[in-house]
């Protein structure tokens, strides 16, 4: 009997505002996080180019006989697949008797 007496359009009314809510809420948390994320970013970041020029530039400047040897050894090796070959076997080993389990077995 209660199915006909519900007010079914008065229902779908507030099951459609309190979806509305919802959504409103959670469109107003994504644009409140974009905007922190913008200000905490401020203006340290560069484009792109300005980056690769500024890094271009500081390694013709700055670049040793160490650094440039090691660049070239590392190439070196990985050209010659003298790179690490790993075998894709993970070990694990089980211990049984931790600290934990001694000191149980200490107080009984």
């Amino acid at each position: 009997m209660t199915l006909l007496t519900t007010d079914w359009g008065q229902a779908w009314t507030m099951a459609g505002i309190s979806v509305g809510v919802v959504f409103t809420i959670l469109i107003l948390l994504v644009c409140v996080l974009v905007v922190f994320s913008l200000v905490a970013r401020g203006n340290k970041e560069k484009p792109a180019v300005a980056q690769v020029a500024a890094v271009g530039s500081k390694s013709e400047q700055k670049g040793s006989k160490a650094d440039e040897a090691a660049v070239a050894l590392a190439v070196y090796l990985y050209m010659n697949g003298r790179h690490d070959d790993e075998s894709g076997v993970l070990t694990i080993h089980v211990n049984e008797h931790s600290l934990w389990h001694e000191e149980l077995n200490e107080r009984l």
